[in-house]
Order: C-alpha cells, then sequence, then structure tokens
C-alpha cells in the first residue's frame, strides 16, 4: 500500500485556496500510483480557526469544501480534517474531525476524543470530545486513525481519563495514522517524535504522523511529519519549515519498504522544556521560525512592505536582519530616530546595518519634536527633575513618527522588544512597544545575541560593535539597560525558570540563585501584566510565550 502524507500549508478561512491545494495533492498522489494520501488536522479551514467556529456559515463552508474533495477521492483513499455538526442536542454543536473518503464520497468520520484545553490551545471552548470509537476498514486492513493530541497522553501522569487508541486497540487495528497541527517550538521536534515513539512501543503498530506547516499570526507550524515502523525505526522524517508531499510504501506484512532513516534530524527527548535555560540551544531552528513567522503574517494579511525603528542597537538589528531576510531587503524601511542622548556610533552602527542589509533607511532626528512637548509641559512639570517622563516621552515620539510612515506609506510596524524586557516591563507603551508583530518577543536577551551571530556565521551583516556594546535605551546621559536591570545572563536564566517552567520562587533560589534577586525579578514581571495585555501578537517559538498562551491575572497579589 502506497501511503502519502501532504504536509501543507493552509490559510485559515481560505477555503477556495485550501480546497485547491489538497485537490491538487490528491490528484498528484494519485498519479504516482498512491492508495491513500494523509492530509492534517482541520485542514480544510485551517488551524486554528478559534470564533469563526461559532459562525454557522464558516462550518457550512467546511462542509462544502470536504464535498467538493471527496469527489476527488476516485481511485485513491483521502484522510482529512475538518470540523463536523454533532447530531446530539447535547454537548457542544462541533467535533473536530477525520474525514475518511473513498469511491467519491465520505465513507467514514472519525472524532477527536482530546481536547487540549492549555498553552495556546483552546479546543474544548469548540469542540465535544469522541463518545464513540472504531477503526478504518481499507483494502483488508485496519486504520487506527487518530487527531494530534490524541496520541499525546502518553505520559505517567496522564491528563486525561483515558486513551482514544486503548479503545481501538479492541478491534485489532494493523497501523496508526495521526492528523495533527502541533505548534513549532525549539524543543518540540525532539518530544514530538518521543511521543510517536511512546505510541509505537505501547501498542506495537507503525504510525503515520501527518503534520501541518506554516504560520498563523502567533504560531508556527514547522511540518516534521513522522513515519515509524512497528519496532520503532524512524522511516521518514518530512522537512521543516516547508510544504512536502511524500510516499511510504506499507506492506501487507506491517513493515515499510523503505529503509529506516539511521541518523535522524532530532532525537527522541521526554521533556517539554530543557532543565536551564540554554541561549544557544536551536537557535537555527528559531531563526527559520522568525522568518517564516514574519513572511506568512505579511503574505496572508496581503501586506508587502515592514518598517523597523532602527536604533543601532542589538534587538532591532536582529529585527531588521530577520525581515529583510523574510519579506526582501526591498520591502523594508529602516527608520533611525536618534535623540541628543543617542551616540554617535550608535547612528553610524545602524547605517552600517543597513548598507550591509541593503534596505533603505532614512534618518528623523527627534530633538526638534522633544524640546517642544518640553516647552509645552514646562508649564505643568514646572521645575521637577528630568526623569522617566522625560524619557518615555522620546520612546512615544518615536512610535508616533514611525506609526506614521506605517500609514503613510501602509508598512507595517515591527516590534523589536525582547522577552526580557517584556518580562520585566523595561518598555515604553505607545512608545518603543508600539508594533503590529513582536518579532523578538519570545526570545530572551541572551538568545538574541546567539541569534545575532548565527545571523553573521557566513559574514559580518550585523557590525560587531552592535553585538558588543552594552545595551542601551539611549534616553539619558550615559544610559546602559544594566542601570535598571539585572545582567542578562542570570535574570534570563531565573526568567526562564519562571516563565517556561513554572517554578516558584522557593525552588529557583534552591538552584543557587540570590533570594533577594529571585523575588525583584518575579514582582517586575508580575507588575508589569497590564502592559504585556496590550502588546502586539508574539511570534512564538518557545514552549510558553507571553500572549495567548499565558494568562495572568493583571489584578492580582501573588509575588507582586
Amino acid at each position: 500500500m502506497k501511503i502519502f502524507l501532504a504536509q501543507q500549508n493552509y490559510h485559515i478561512g481560505n477555503f477556495e485556496a485550501n480546497t485547491r491545494k489538497i485537490i491538487d495533492a490528491i490528484r498528484a498522489a494519485k498519479e504516482q500510483g498512491g492508495d491513500l494520501v494523509v492530509f492534517s488536522e482541520l485542514a480544510v479551514c485551517g488551524y486554528p480557526p478559534r470564533d469563526f467556529l461559532e459562525f454557522e456559515d464558516f462550518v457550512d463552508s467546511c462542509l462544502q469544501a470536504v464535498d467538493e474533495i471527496s469527489r476527488e477521492a476516485n481511485g485513491i483513499a483521502v484522510l482529512v480534517g475538518a470540523p463536523s455538526r454533532n447530531p446530539q442536542v447535547e454537548g457542544k454543536d462541533l467535533f473536530n474531525s477525520a474525514y475518511f473518503l473513498a469511491e467519491g464520497r465520505i465513507q467514514q468520520v472519525i472524532h477527536k476524543t482530546l481536547l487540549p484545553n492549555y498553552d495556546v490551545f483552546d479546543e474544548y471552548r469548540y469542540f465535544e470530545p469522541a463518545y464513540e470509537w472504531a477503526v478504518v476498514p481499507f483494502k483488508g486492513k485496519k486504520l487506527a486513525v487518530t487527531i494530534c493530541e490524541d496520541i499525546w497522553d502518553i505520559a505517567d501522569n496522564p491528563l486525561y481519563r483515558s486513551r482514544p487508541m486503548d479503545r481501538l486497540m479492541a478491534e485489532q487495528p494493523d497501523i496508526m495514522i495521526n492528523l495533527s497541527a502541533s505548534p513549532f517550538d525549539y524543543v518540540h521536534a525532539e518530544n514530538r517524535l518521543a511521543v510517536v515513539k511512546k505510541n509505537v512501543a505501547r501498542y506495537r503498530l507503525p504510525m503515520i504522523y501527518c503534520n501541518t506547516v506554516g504560520s498563523q499570526t502567533e504560531i508556527v507550524f514547522d511540518g516534521g511529519s513522522l513515519v515509524c515502523d512497528a519496532e520503532g525505526n524512524l522511516v521518514k522524517e518530512m522537512g521543516y519549515f516547508r510544504e512536502e508531499l511524500a510516499a511510504v510504501h506499507w506492506d501487507l506484512q506491517g513493515g515499510f519498504t523503505e529503509q529506516p532513516v539511521h541518523a535522524p534530524a532530532v532525537l527522541p527527548g521526554t521533556a517539554l522544556t530543557t532543565p536551564v535555560f540554554e541561549p544557544l540551544l536551536h537557535i537555527d531552528r528559531i531563526h527559520d521560525a522568525l522568518v517564516m513567522g514574519i513572511r506568512q503574517y505579511f503574505e496572508k494579511m496581503g501586506f508587502k512592505q515592514a518598517i523597523v525603528a532602527s536604533s543601532g542597537g542589538i534587538d532591532s538589528a536582529v529585527t531588521l536582519a530577520l525581515a529583510c531576510r523574510a519579506l526582501g531587503p526591498e520591502n523594508v524601511h529602516a527608520l533611525l530616530m536618534p535623540s541628543q542622548f543617542s551616540t554617535d556610533h550608535s547612528v553610524s552602527d545602524a547605517e552600517q546595518l543597513s548598507k550591509n542589509l541593503a534596505n533603505r533607511y532614512d534618518i528623523l532626528p527627534i530633538k526638534p519634536i522633544f524640546d517642544q512637548f518640553e516647552l509645552s509641559l514646562q508649564p505643568i512639570f514646572e521645575d521637577r527633575p528630568f526623569n522617566v517622563a522625560e524619557e518615555n516621552i522620546q520612546s512615544r515620539i518615536r512610535g508616533a513618527l514611525a506609526m506614521a510612515l506605517s500609514n503613510k506609506f501602509n508598512y507595517i510596524l515591527l516590534n523589536t522588544s525582547n522577552k526580557s524586557e517584556l518580562a520585566t516591563g523595561y518598555g515604553t507603551l505607545y512608545g518603543d512597544m508600539a508594533g503590529g508583530l513582536g518579532v523578538l518577543g519570545d526570545l530572551y536577551k541572551m538568545q538574541v545575541f546567539a541569534l545575532a551571530r548565527f545571523i553573521n556565521k557566513d559574514g559580518e551583516i550585523i557590525p560587531e560593535n552592535i553585538i558588543t556594546k552594552p545595551p542601551s535605551a539611549e534616553l539619558r546621559p550615559g544610559q546602559k539597560d544594566s542601570d535598571s536591570l539585572p545582567d542578562y545572563a542570570i535574570m534570563d536564566a531565573i526568567l526562564y525558570q519562571y516563565v517556561e517552567r513554572r517554578q516558584g520562587a522557593g525552588a529557583i533560589v534552591a538552584q543557587g540563585f540570590d533570594e533577594a534577586l529571585v523575588h525583584r525579578i518575579l514582582q517586575m514581571v508580575n507588575r508589569n501584566e497590564y502592559k504585556r495585555n496590550q502588546f502586539c501578537p508574539i511570534i512564538r517559538v518557545s514552549s510558553k510565550s507571553f500572549g495567548i498562551g499565558r494568562r495572568i491575572p493583571i489584578v492580582a497579589r501573588y509575588f507582586s
């Protein structure tokens, strides 16, 4: 039996494009002698559709697309993901389903059992869990079809009360097939392979795992679809961050004719996060995910050009370099906005960066505007000393100028704030926190430095001085980030334990960190939740990003 995996990039709600893409893959697989082609979870509508599922017209469009796709399932069978309606009055109105199509029609509909309701997932908001389980008969074999989370509850402390594969084993299936939309984070490939191998070991069956690829606002899907034989050998590992249609030959004795992959690109792991912060870990994956996240955001939203506030600092430099790689330098405009506190080398470094990247740049000094602000506010400010008010005015002037160009030329402002800054509130609302998309908001400062080195691996793109000089907002004379924040290397390690690993103050102190410093950092994080709540979408690359996957009360006393 020749089984194809269609690892595709879908556009949420773009039924015409999604359907055409699915049909093209079916026809290509059929031309190559395929018996079955497998697509990913909710492929018809794109994942995650969220509250679009509350619109009857949206669901109707999904079902119409499935009907159109089913007519292509002649001479080849298809497994494709889409929502389906729950015929029972009790429970949610929809299921998250896999449609088995053959002989030009829907033969069977399999519903997802385990509905994740954590981190970026909120499927139980929309879907009813399956209450019936049956294998799919096909060419004399029994297919155990599951959907994404259905195979993930394999740990020693299960999150759910039952596993669908345990139910399906009663019918003695021959193979497991999983339709998935499993988001990227920089250690998830290891976890994904480990989960597939654990299922193979538990049920002693081969597994085909088809994942989606592409980016949907904050969430990146990296592909990496997998095939394992019943002995746990990795038979196929599909590409990362790219669409691909690939086949395996499953012989009717239960094995695959393809030779096992002896040196897979990823190795099995077990932990959702690494125990300690490692800034260099998988920085190449992070780079590729961010480039895809930027590119897909612009393509799917219909935007063409970006603007970046280029300060001569590390964050704006990395953001600008990534934007040029994602969109092409001709589509990226750098705006340099020096103040009276900006150093000469900051301006020259920013200019050199744009020359290296070959992107357009302009210089708009903000001192005349700042002077007018001071003059206007003097009667109310009286003779109070220069403080954070004047610092933030400068940042907000820059935000206003960048947004003025954004509005005039239909640019999207890419925000340059990193995760360390967002965590501790080291940013100005409506100033340097402005933007349409947060590029570095899920990278700690030390990861930003590592990413700059990675960008320069084949030659200097980001000037060395940008990477080596002490970070500074340059909003007052001689200002350094270290005036307000702990050392980034230590702070990032503590933040990682708190944000990604959800460790409390006591547990973090027990790791050897200074108690007073731990409490200071955790207080900064919790006191600045109101700032993050107003921030733009952040491209997610870690297991716990700020934004939709982390829901912390603004008004609270915990660590505040």
